[in-house]
């Protein structure tokens, strides 16, 4: 059976490859039109930056920018500015300066965050709309040019791995201190994850880089070499020279990153045959192996059909229109729920509240609880609900589990008003679901013990619906996928074993011969009670009786159509001896939504439940972030004593083009570089 399963679902994800494709799009609420950066290096070895973001913001609250903290490339991150320059006229942004995840609209802090990183963020106030914007941030990144004997480095991430947008382009330009006598003395690279970017000196003190479709996830960072003379004051200086050893280590990362390229050119050429004819053999296999599944469903739900047909139909020994007694009065209103829809797979929470308003009456009567109209100091009337025990012994295991939630709700105290209940569950949702749930298993299992009915009858009965559902399912897919391939064979074997499933689950008997006959009764006093203002007066019980009869009434819907029927037949309740204090909850329900109460209490509750549980997939700010050490690639050249390890120097595929005395640089894996440094 597993198997069979396993072999439905893997043809219905193939169809479903064939017709919506296997690529996944991932939502967001921001999007880069163009990220430009424009640095300039000062003779103090810190970097002017300033970002411009042309970008999509849609339900954000706050926009954010993370330089991970790393000395070792960097001191200190200073002079931070905002500005919103969508329009003609600038707008600055007011500094604030205590980090916060929200950020006020107008305002900016740039200060360290929770993790210990330095941080820039800026709240642009689009929570609930959206609009092209244009921010430019300024900062100074003190301390981030080393200065070596032959020339001077600067190894930047521009952005980081962590950057959550995707851009259409980035684009940057870094300005040197000064101008290097000729291009030659000016050595660039550049790394990212795409072979989409190039990288150039364009002039004597100027480079220039640009990306295409940047895919957040990835990094972007620049390596450059320029004159050592540029830097006149650095606190970063190594007595060695570098060239020779970043052209090596560039140029092994340019031959990967040109076999790199070679495979993808191969794959380029010949990837729509190999698709397409491992598309085709999948599916061709999966047709064939199916259709051989299939066919032997076919022959087994035949013989289920035809052992089903040797059996009679339960149906009840004798069918009432109108039954006036209580079938049997140790049947809680839950039981009833069940016995009059016994196909029902759980409680929806408006059944559940007519069930829970039931059970607390039920509760009355067996003096477990006391519903009481009563005025406070205020002279204003509230419905309290007394406890009156504090043990459910005696109880059937549905009614001790919601007697159990209402004490809880009343914390130990003897009282609970009904404002008080019904505020308790709407606000305890995770609870009430759960309360929910086990309160129907122990319906299903009292009823299984009493032989009202079958649970291996009934859980038959969902197979064949789930199979019957799956199959109709996999027709679907097939009828869509006929233009492509036709996967006519499957398709019609799945329609007929749909059929024989929708066979079986009519003739799956989930109520034995006495819930049959149980049913039968209920549902004659259900009509009963609908209809007896209409019967001869004589066939009325008396007022008494009606009490226990709400309890059903209620949990069976129809409470209101009783109780207008009440007042027809006895117009003079209230004025009858005793009435108010003999037949208090029957006043009760006469004269207020008691009725109606625990229903929308229910399904106020379920809704908060599940927007909660969507919320958690779900938030209001939006950024980028990432910064590796300032630069996210940077790090220290080691000592020639210092031992470098083969995992230190393996390194992945280059990823950004560069060309530059024919050097092409490499981008190798972030986690492997940082291992590398640390050891």
């Amino acid at each position: 059976m597993k198997k069979t399963k396993k072999i439905i679902v893997i043809f219905i994800f193939s169809l479903a490859l064939i017709l919506l494709g296997a690529k996944q799009t991932k939502a967001g609420s921001l999007n880069l039109s163009n990220l430009d950066f424009q640095a300039q290096i000062n003779a103090d070895g810190s970097m002017d930056v300033t970002e411009t973001w042309d970008i999509s913001v849609r339900y954000t609250n706050t926009l954010y920018k993370t330089f991970k903290t790393d000395k070792k490339q960097y001191s200190s991150i200073t002079n931070v500015k905002v500005k919103d320059i969508t329009d003609t006229i600038p707008v600055e942004f007011a500094q604030t300066d205590e980090w916060a995840y929200h950020v006020k609209k107008g305002y900016y802090y740039g200060t360290k965050n929770d993790d210990g990183n330095f941080e820039i963020g800026w709240g642009v106030g689009l929570d609930s709309t959206s609009a092209q914007k244009k921010y430019q941030i300024t900062y100074k990144v003190n301390d981030v040019i080393t200065k070596y004997n032959d020339y001077a480095q600067l190894y930047w991430q521009f952005v980081g791995k962590d950057f959550e947008v995707n851009a259409a382009t980035i684009t940057g330009t870094i300005y040197l201190p000064s101008k290097a006598s000729n291009k030659d003395n000016i050595k660039v690279w550049g790394h990212t994850a795409g072979l989409n970017g190039t990288i150039y000196a364009t002039d004597l003190n100027k480079i220039e880089f640009k990306i295409n479709n940047f895919k957040s996830g990835t990094y972007v960072e620049v390596r450059t070499l320029f004159p050592t003379t540029q830097i006149i004051n650095s606190n970063k200086i190594e007595n060695t020279d570098i060239l020779e050893k970043v052209v090596k280590e560039e140029t092994k990362w340019a031959n990967k990153a040109n076999k790199t390229r070679e495979r993808q050119e191969w794959w380029d050429q010949n990837s729509s045959f190999i698709i397409g004819a491992t598309i085709i053999g999948v599916i061709v296999l999966v047709i064939v192996i199916s259709s051989v599944v299939l066919i032997k469903k076919v022959k087994k739900y035949k013989a289920k059909l035809k052992e089903l047909e040797n059996y009679k139909k339960i149906i009840s020994t004798t069918e009432y229109k109108y039954f006036r007694d209580i079938p049997d009065e140790n049947t809680t209103p839950g039981e009833v729920t069940r016995i009059l829809k016994p196909q029902m797979a759980q409680f929806t929470a408006q059944e559940f509240g007519k069930v829970f308003s039931a059970t607390i009456l039920d509760l009355t009567l067996k003096k477990y609880l006391d519903v009481k109209i009563e005025k406070d100091e205020k002279n204003k009337e509230n419905i309290n609900i007394y406890i009156l025990k504090y043990s459910g012994e005696g109880l059937k295991s549905n009614e001790e589990k919601i007697f159990s939630f209402i004490k809880g709700a009343a914390k130990q105290k003897e009282k609970i008003t009904l404002k008080e209940l019904e505020k308790y569950i709407k606000n305890s949702y995770t609870k009430v679901e759960n309360l929910i749930k086990t309160t129907f298993k122990a319906i299903e299992t009292q009823l299984d013990n009493e032989q009202i009915i079958s649970i291996k009858a009934l859980k038959d009965y969902n197979q064949y619906s789930t199979l019957m559902i799956s199959y109709i399912a996999v027709v679907f897919f097939a009828v869509c996928a006929i233009s492509l391939i036709v996967p006519i064979i499957p398709g019609v074997l799945c329609a007929i074993n749909a059929i024989l499933c929708w066979k079986i689950k009519k003739k799956t008997s989930i109520l034995t011969q006495e819930g049959a006959d149980k049913q039968s009764e209920w549902k004659g006093l259900r009509t009963f009670m609908e209809e007896f203002s209409m019967l001869d007066k004589r066939e009325v019980p008396e007022l008494a009786i009606w009490e226990k009869y709400l309890v059903y009434a209620t949990a069976m819907g129809v409470a209101d159509k009783v109780i207008k029927q009440l007042k027809i037949v006895y117009p003079n309740f209230e004025e009858m001896d005793q009435g108010i204090n003999s037949y208090t909850y029957m006043n009760l329900m006469m004269n207020t939504n008691f009725n109606r109460t625990f229903s929308s209490a229910m399904s106020s509750s379920i809704q908060t439940a599940h927007s909660t549980y969507s919320s958690a997939y779900s938030s209001g700010s939006g950024g980028g972030g990432g910064f590796s050490g300032g630069g996210g690639g940077g790090r220290r050249w080691r000592r020639p004593e210092d031992k470098m390890s083969l995992w230190g120097r393996f390194c992945l595929g280059h990823r950004f083009q560069m060309r530059h005395k024919n050097f092409e640089g490499q981008l190798y894996s972030k986690a492997r570089k940082e291992k590398w440094q640390n050891q």
